[in-house]
């Protein structure tokens, strides 16, 4: 049996994107709007998509469709119930990000907690010129050792940042669900975490229970030193909320590599925050060329065992 696949978004991949290993009809879009879907999927029996929505009144018309693969660890954009009930196999993409996002949330970590931003403004303004001493300061400078990092989230992702986090000799606790958990991590309820984290680092899915898991009542019971950092998805935190706390001194700052609604538009009140103690940066940190390749063969990898009838990384 030949197989039509279609890959929806090409361009959210930069990587080397093998053909599967079966007969098939291949094509792929540079990206694809919403009213392009069901056109672009006819007679398609195996979908590439990375953050197009495929809702039920969506997969109703896509009577051949047997499998969507997912370019990414999130399946939000899938409705998983349409799925099963028209027994569409759909599998996501495991552990190709427990390097990179770690990382990059230890880069937004760094620059906030030493305010290397805000004192590269002071040496861009000429302040270091025309100081009397060889140095100066003029913004709080903390070190991570001693510390304590509150995580939420105990997958891959957030097990690789606690282990980044007790290298630089961070406390380290986790706040998710009560157990049963991942072996060796120890729960810690969420309100304590909130009030001891000097660090609260996000790495959960984005759900119906975790949609503003973190809004103006669980900023307020932070300290006021604590960083926020979310490199997971936007919907965990209320934005106007974040704006609120760092306009009140609720929180010392915030790092984050993603928005509620992607990608913003002008006037989206996020880019309008011109302030050293907040980094906003494009949905990035999942994207170093190692993590996209291992990304993009993971996903037919995926495809490739679906269509020989053992699949892996089913979400359905």
């Amino acid at each position: 049996m030949s197989h039509k696949v279609v890959f929806l978004e090409r361009d959210s991949i930069k990587a080397n994107v093998r053909r599967p290993g079966f007969a098939h009809e291949w094509a792929e879009y540079a990206s694809t709007t919403a009213d392009q879907v069901v056109e672009r999927l006819q007679g398609a029996s195996v979908v590439l998509i990375n953050k197009t929505q495929l809702r039920a009144e969506v997969l109703a018309q896509l009577p051949d469709l047997r499998m969507i693969g997912v370019a990414a660890t999130g399946y939000d954009c899938v409705d998983i119930t349409a799925c099963r009930q028209l027994g569409i196999a759909v599998a996501n993409i495991r552990n190709y990000a427990i390097h990179t996002v770690p990382e990059h949330s230890f880069a937004l970590i760094l620059a906030l907690r030493r305010n290397i931003l805000a004192y590269r403004q002071d040496v861009e303004a000429g302040l270091w010129q025309k100081a009397t001493n060889f140095c100066f300061f003029t913004h709080d400078i903390a070190d991570l050792s001693g510390s304590t990092l509150g995580i939420i989230g105990e997958g891959a992702i957030g097990q690789a940042t606690a282990a980044i986090g007790r290298a630089f000799g961070m406390r380290v606790l986790f706040a998710d669900h009560a157990p049963p958990k991942v072996p060796g991590v120890e729960f810690t309820p969420f309100e304590q975490v909130l009030a001891e984290s000097d660090v609260l680092s996000l790495h959960c899915p984005l759900t119906p229970a975790t949609r503003n898991l973190i809004g103006i009542e669980q900023l307020r019971r932070m300290k006021r030193s604590a960083l926020l950092i979310n490199t997971a998805r936007g919907g965990l935190v209320d934005e106007a909320a974040l704006i609120q706390a760092l306009d009140e001194g609720l929180i010392a700052g915030a790092g984050f590599d993603v928005l509620t609604s992607e990608p913003p538009r002008n006037g989206h009140p996020l880019l309008e925050l011109r302030r050293p103690n907040f980094i906003l940066t494009p949905h990035v940190a999942w994207a170093s060329n190692e993590a996209m390749q291992f990304l993009a063969d993971q996903l037919i990898d995926n495809v490739e065992a679906w269509q020989k009838g053992n699949p892996q990384h089913l979400v359905t």
